[in-house]
């Protein structure tokens, strides 16, 4: 009887697992066909020569890895560096207010986070393009200003670090608010109660308790705003007006009008590698890759 059991418990085990890598299936094919397949192209395509026309010599060279150390893409990295880290600063400090005032609202926080998400029901051309309208010589804010009496001469608001940061910020605290409002409304309060019976203040239980306790959701907001403002060369081409140049517009600029795959193909290879090599940091301090799509 025994063996009998044994031998149905086994068709039983290899059943579920049959099951379980059916249904598995269709998403590995897809994380295979569209994810792992392109990058593995995309690294191999990196280590390959630029033909004339734009075309692709298939002869192993390290010369566009080489090249990404000459002044001028250094320069560039150093530029997405700095202003992603100036984006993602002003994310966190003004998105966690925000996410700490609609975790209050207990009632009005579907609300309070439907009216965060109304931007992304908008062309994003056409906020982005708001700015442009707002920032130049002869836009709103300057005309405001000049009628004010408050300046003389139009402020150059336009086409520069401060309209990317500023564009870059507006496009992206929803996706700094929202990991944060998960890990502050996950948060356990009875630790505030019990901090305010000790006698603490507002203040010091904030850095002592709610601080280290949503540390989770801003490391998630970090991960979120950092990595696609290194990217995101639609904002820089049109509120930077190509005088701000970050990786995102040099790899645009690469597989379009300077037909040079293999250079632009490095370039995301070093790009993706700097991303995950975040995403490993960020797990490393305690991070939970789940609070990424939160």
């Amino acid at each position: 009887m025994k063996i009998i059991a044994n031998k149905e418990y086994l068709k039983i085990k290899r059943r579920s697992k049959l099951s379980e890598i059916f249904m598995c299936m269709p998403l590995s094919v897809w994380v295979v066909c569209l994810i792992l397949l392109p990058l593995c192209y995309l690294l191999f395509m990196s280590f390959m020569t630029k033909g004339p026309m734009g075309t692709i010599k298939y002869v192993f060279s390290v010369d566009s890895y080489v090249r990404m150390l000459e002044p001028e893409y250094f320069s560039v990295f150093k530029k997405s560096l700095y202003i992603a880290f100036i984006s993602t600063v002003v994310n966190i400090v003004l998105g966690y207010p925000m996410a700490y005032f609609i975790a209050s609202k207990v009632k009005m926080s579907s609300t309070l986070m439907l009216m965060l998400m109304l931007p992304f029901w908008t062309c994003a051309l056409v906020t982005i393009y708001s700015f442009v309208i707002m920032f130049s010589n002869a836009g709103l804010i300057n005309n405001f200003l000049m009628a004010l009496g408050i300046i003389d001469k139009p402020i150059d608001m336009l086409y520069n670090n401060f309209s990317v940061s500023v564009g870059m910020v507006y496009e992206l605290l929803p996706f700094a608010v929202m990991p944060m409002y998960s890990s502050i409304e996950k948060m356990d309060k009875n630790f505030i109660e019990a901090s305010k019976d000790l006698g603490a203040g507002p203040i010091k239980t904030f850095f002592k308790i709610t601080l280290p306790l949503t540390k989770p959701g801003i490391y998630a907001a970090i991960i979120l705003t950092f990595i696609p403002c290194i990217g995101y060369y639609m904002i820089t081409d049109m509120l930077g007006g190509g005088t701000t140049l970050l990786i995102g517009n040099v790899i645009y600029n690469q597989f379009t009008a300077a037909r040079d795959w293999p250079f632009g193909a490095a370039l995301s290879c070093i790009l993706s590698a700097a991303i995950i090599l975040m995403m490993f940091i960020y797990t490393k301090l305690g991070g939970d890759l789940d609070n990424l799509g939160a």
